[in-house]
């Protein structure tokens, strides 16, 4: 088996919703294509790939370094023992010849959407969903299962509103997603006056029905002074987890919300390596059993380096159930499965072509099941699949 092309396309984010920090209008995702020369039904067999949803599409180290190094190697140093798969961590490595250690920025993207697409492919050659191929590769079971979910939504209207009508729409945004079959929550906060983003969590509550089904996430706004100050003011709610409070490379702040919260708090969706996530169980004040980890592969080199971040956790007395990948996509629903972790996040209806399931993936009860398409299922999505098929 070898590879006869790689291919990169930048795609943006349809939908202008924004956040306390960011307004996701300008985003693009890197979408990566593997093409062996495997056939099935005449057609060669394709990985695809995409490095998450929240930064920016990496086309430029990917075309100019990373894809060139992974055409120059020798084909067979990229395949498994067997030479039937793709090695995903040889593909890690060869892309990465010559590459500085630390810096984990932009590059991690960019690998992570490259690596991914190997896993996609290398499920499509046993013809498998790709959480069965990945609990194979890591000593889970392969039989189907479902996980838990939870639906993310409760951005800042474009141009603000008042009060009233922003509770008014926070309450039908999360009776639309329980109708949908999600039973737990995540708003955003920060973006406001503590005053009003305390209204925008109780109108959120009265939908949610209990502290435990809502999270509130501030996506790294807060200096030390501002994040306690929002700490005291939500502790009486007993939220499901209080997500980010400060910039995610300040340890010394996250240990501080820590001591003075006593409801879970949860970060990682920014951390990209696993020395990063080395130094937050070193120094963040993170809690065994309690907190909760949301680090992407897709953002973070891919599945590879994401599965020594969870044998860190692992070694340091945390449990990978309290693990919930950020971005609220078909990826991380497989990654999440395969890897028996706590959950993931969906994103209905926003971030698209990416964000979100199928129809065909069943969601009840708070869990969603990915279904038996061949890897990540990518193709059943209507949204990417019409960018797939139009790809040349």
């Amino acid at each position: 088996m070898r590879i006869l092309e790689i291919r990169e396309r930048t795609v943006p984010l349809e939908g202008g919703v924004a956040n306390a920090v960011i307004d996701f209008s300008g985003h693009t995702v890197s979408l990566v294509a593997i093409v062996c020369d495997r056939k099935r039904c005449g057609r060669p067999i394709v990985g695809y790939g995409f490095n998450s949803i929240g930064r920016h599409g990496q086309s430029g180290i990917l075309r100019d370094r990373m894809i060139p190094r992974l055409r120059a190697a020798d084909p067979s140093s990229l395949l498994d023992g067997e030479g039937r798969y793709l090695d995903p961590a040889a593909i890690s490595s060869t892309a990465m010849r010559n590459e500085k250690p630390g810096g984990h920025g932009d590059r991690a993207g960019a690998l992570g959407a490259l690596e991914l697409a190997v896993w996609d492919l290398n499920a499509k050659l046993d013809d498998e969903p790709a959480y069965r191929t990945i609990a194979r590769a890591f000593g889970r079971s392969t039989g189907r299962r479902s996980a838990s979910v939870y639906a993310a939504g409760g951005y800042y209207a474009p141009g603000g509103s008042d009060s009233e009508s922003e509770s008014s729409r926070l309450r039908a945004e999360l009776a639309h997603f329980r109708a949908l079959g999600f039973e737990a929550f995540k708003i955003k906060i920060g973006g406001a006056t503590l005053d009003r983003d305390l209204v925008r969590v109780e109108a959120a509550l009265e939908e949610a029905g209990a502290g435990s089904r809502l999270a509130v996430d501030a996506n790294g706004r807060f200096d030390r002074t501002r994040a306690l100050e929002y700490a005291r003011a939500l502790a009486p709610f007993g939220l499901r987890w209080f997500e980010e409070p400060g910039d995610p490379l300040d340890y010394q702040l996250n240990h501080a919300v820590a001591e003075a919260y006593a409801g879970p708090i949860a970060t990682g969706e920014n951390l990209f390596s696993a020395i990063d996530v080395a130094n937050l169980l070193r120094y963040g004040g993170m809690r065994p059993g309690r907190d909760v980890f949301q680090m992407d592969p897709g953002l973070a080199y891919g599945l590879t380096e994401y599965v020594r971040m969870i044998e860190s956790l692992e070694a340091n007395g945390f449990d990978r159930r309290q693990c919930f990948p950020h971005g609220g996509h078909l990826i991380n629903l497989h990654v999440a499965v395969g890897l028996d972790l706590g959950g993931c996040e969906a994103y209905p209806g926003v971030f698209q072509p990416f964000g979100g399931y199928p129809a065909e993936c069943d969601v009840g009860a708070g869990r969603v099941w990915p279904t038996d398409a061949p890897g990540f299922g990518l193709e059943q999505k209507t949204e990417l699949r019409r960018i797939i098929s139009d790809w040349p």
